[in-house]
């Protein structure tokens, strides 16, 4: 499932980005890299953008880049 498909109050972990040189680059500098652990906070009315926590901190990230991100859900 994409992040793009991820429900709020949920966490997941990323599994795998995808895309290409530049742009999967941008997307991991912002601390969204594969293992890592997010909490979904909100998604704006419109379903752009999105709310996460990351690494401890707090990150919005447009829809068109969840898209490239695959992840799994955690149960806790």
């Amino acid at each position: 499932m994409s992040l793009k498909e991820a429900k709020v109050g949920h966490y997941y972990k990323i599994s795998k980005i995808n895309g290409q040189g530049a742009y999967k680059r941008r997307i991991m500098d912002m601390g969204i890299t594969k293992g890592a652990e997010i909490y979904i906070r909100k998604v704006a009315p419109l379903g752009d953008p999105v709310q996460i926590n990351v690494r401890n901190y707090e990150l919005s990230i447009r829809r068109n880049d969840a898209e490239l991100i695959e992840i799994e859900e955690i149960i806790k």
